[in-house]
């Protein structure tokens, strides 16, 4: 047997002023997270007297562009902008079970499918009130949500870790290389100096439209600046041919910088993908990730400042820009005990993102198994 959503959650109406309202506690559409992700810091309080209350153990969902799969499970009261859908569970029905629910992929197809408009479509609040959901007791409500919250919960904690290990690694970078704290201040003269042409090699990506899957080919899928800002690839990532260059395939670990738009550099943990042009994958046979890639973030800054110097539609730097950005090579003892201290950091936050990826994978996989009886909690290959 099914119900309708309306059977099991209403729509929360209830206003705020925004005068009482915290920064951090107003949610927007453009500070929720793509693909479920949960919410970032508020760029800012709306200009109106009153805005939408939520409370803790509502479910948002931006109702802007269903596809994007936006949704936050409130950890505490505030208040929303009125393109944000709050949905709440009705007596018997618990909560988190409610957003695990609105969190799965057909939810948010189905979303797309009727929602109204075609610029910027939006959900039609009363077909989203008829979508069909499972008639599940509490006790069995509570046991998935409980076994998907404890995935969500260890990816919390391997954000938690990479966000301390980060922290830390740039710290520990900045007083070698900036502050040289290692040396009273002063910094050694048997270092020298070089560019970040000579330390590391910065391939291209293709144009990928070039390189689409032919005949019975298993399409990868293809990098691009999107993807490197989320993170990972997903359904709407375009796919490209496998059989391209080998160098030309990025896998967990290698360190990517988009050169162009969104300028920024980051150790890709999302899975084999096809490099996409406007993306520099970054190696080099001299020296290791850890060197190249604090090199390249130290100087990010400049070059953000000097794309957004030329922008005129997308904002870029030229390859000459990484022939003058300077950077200091140490001696030997130096750069062996320097890595000593950065590699395992990076190394640890690679393995920390990489599992998180199979988690949220998992926990994605085993949603609609679950909720459609197909698995029980007990039977969840996860401890």
């Amino acid at each position: 047997m099914t119900f309708k959503l309306s059977d099991i959650c209403t729509f929360a109406d209830g206003r705020i002023a925004v005068a009482d309202l915290d920064l951090n506690n107003y949610i927007s559409t453009e500070n929720m997270l793509q693909n479920k992700e949960g919410i970032t810091r508020s760029a800012g309080l709306p200009t109106v007297n009153q805005t939408q209350a939520y409370q803790a153990e509502d479910v948002l969902v931006s109702n802007i562009r269903p596809y994007f799969r936006k949704i936050w499970y409130a950890d505490r009261d505030g208040g929303c902008s009125n393109d944000v859908l709050v949905f709440r569970a009705k007596e018997n029905v618990y909560p988190n079970f409610l957003y695990y629910l609105l969190s799965d992929n057909t939810f948010f197809d189905y979303a797309t499918a009727t929602a109204k408009g075609t610029k910027m479509p939006r959900g039609d609040k009363g077909a989203i009130m008829r979508y069909e959901v499972p008639d599940l007791p509490l006790d069995i409500q509570i046991g998935i949500a409980d076994t998907l919250a404890a995935l969500d919960a260890r990816i919390a904690e391997n954000r938690a870790i990479n966000n301390h290990l980060e922290q830390m690694a740039h710290a520990i970078f900045k007083s070698w290389f900036v502050d040289f704290e290692p040396f009273g201040g002063e910094q050694p003269t048997n270092w020298t100096t070089g560019n970040l042409l000579d330390i590391a090699d910065y391939l291209n990506g293709l144009a990928m439209q070039r390189f689409r899957p032919i005949d019975d080919e298993v399409g990868l899928p293809v990098l691009k600046i999107k993807e490197l800002r989320q993170g990972f690839c997903d359904s709407s990532s375009e796919l490209c041919s496998p059989n391209i260059r080998s160098d030309y395939i990025v896998h967990d670990g290698d360190v990517i910088f988009s050169w162009s738009g969104s300028l920024l550099v980051d150790f890709w943990c999302g899975g084999d993908c096809g490099l996409n042009q406007h993306l520099f994958k970054v190696t080099s046979t001299r020296y290791d990730k850890w060197f190249y890639y604090g090199w390249t973030r130290h100087h990010l800054a400049q070059f953000v400042a000097m794309a957004a110097d030329k922008a005129t539609t997308m904002g870029h730097i030229k390859r000459e820009a990484l022939a003058n950005a300077e950077v200091l090579i140490p001696d030997e003892d130096g750069y062996r005990e320097l890595g000593s201290l950065l590699a395992p950091m990076y190394e640890q936050a690679v393995a920390c993102r990489v599992e998180s990826r199979n988690l949220a994978l998992l926990r994605d996989s085993l949603l609609p198994r679950l909720m459609s009886g197909e698995l029980t909690v007990s039977e969840v290959p996860y401890e």
